[in-house]
């Protein structure tokens, strides 16, 4: 059977969606899922299935609707909003949002679990190889930690502030917790410059000083950060200027550089 486009779906065309309650119970999204299997339904459908229920005055399936069309159609965009975009819609709110955002995630790394082997990150240009497709054309500067495995291959890429370092809050908590949690053997930062030049800026060292120094008391070594632009990418630990001994530990844990 052919799979119907939902509304909110890239090229779909809008149209009002239908009360779950006042269609036939064979086309409902639960039961067309059950009979048919979940990849035969839409996107918006599929929403409709993970926030469950609707509003007063919007069903489940509209609210799926509207999610999508917050995002273009696309879930990778999707993926990008904040959260705080998403409570805005009609009866999404914080709990909604947050599913969603959840969902979205889960997906993520269900897809980099499935089709990618763990990178291995023996020097900075690793660094740039995998995440300058994701961050040289950003709009906004974001830092991620990358979380290491004993090998030190990539285990996770986590988010940790949108927005300039001057200006967003970079907490050493929100660096190191999934870090701890993850049990990591090392991490790597990573941010990007949105003006093209990867120059590192005094609060760009500054705060690389801060984590560095955070990394060292719980015994998580951060082992460079790398400066990604579209203009090409710069290594603190190839300046040496992470700290004393940072250059050795990142050529000894990684390999030569």
């Amino acid at each position: 059977m052919r799979k119907r486009r939902g509304d909110g779906e890239e090229g779909a065309a809008i149209r009002p969606a239908p009360a779950i309650r006042e269609m036939a119970p064979t086309e409902r999204p639960r039961e067309r899922l059950r009979r048919l299997g979940a990849s035969q339904l839409s996107t918006a459908e599929l929403w409709a299935i993970v926030l469950a229920t609707g509003t007063s005055k919007r069903s489940a399936l509209a609210l799926g609707y509207d999610v999508m069309r917050r995002a273009d159609g696309s879930l990778r965009a999707l993926g990008t909003r904040p959260v705080a975009e998403l409570e805005a819609v009609p009866g999404v709110g914080p709990a909604r949002a947050a599913t969603v955002h959840a969902v979205v995630e889960l997906a993520r790394r269900w897809a980099t679990e499935h089709t990618e082997a763990r990178p291995g990150m023996r020097a900075p240009a690793d660094v740039a190889r995998v995440m300058g497709p994701r961050m040289s054309d950003l709009c906004a500067e974001e830092l991620h930690v990358l979380i290491l495995d004993s090998q030190h291959r990539m285990a996770r890429d986590v988010t940790v502030t949108r927005g300039l370092l001057n200006s967003s809050p970079v907490h050493a908590r929100e660096v190191f917790r999934e870090a701890i949690a993850e049990n990591a053997a090392a991490v790597l930062l990573v941010h990007n410059h949105p003006s093209g030049d990867p120059t590192p800026s005094a609060d760009d060292l500054r705060v690389t000083r801060e984590l560095v120094e955070c990394g060292r008391i719980l015994d998580i070594p951060v082992l460079d950060h790398v400066v990604i632009a579209r203009g090409g990418f710069v290594s603190l630990a190839e300046r040496r200027q992470l700290g004393d001994g940072s250059r050795e530990a990142y050529r000894d844990g990684h390999g030569s550089a």
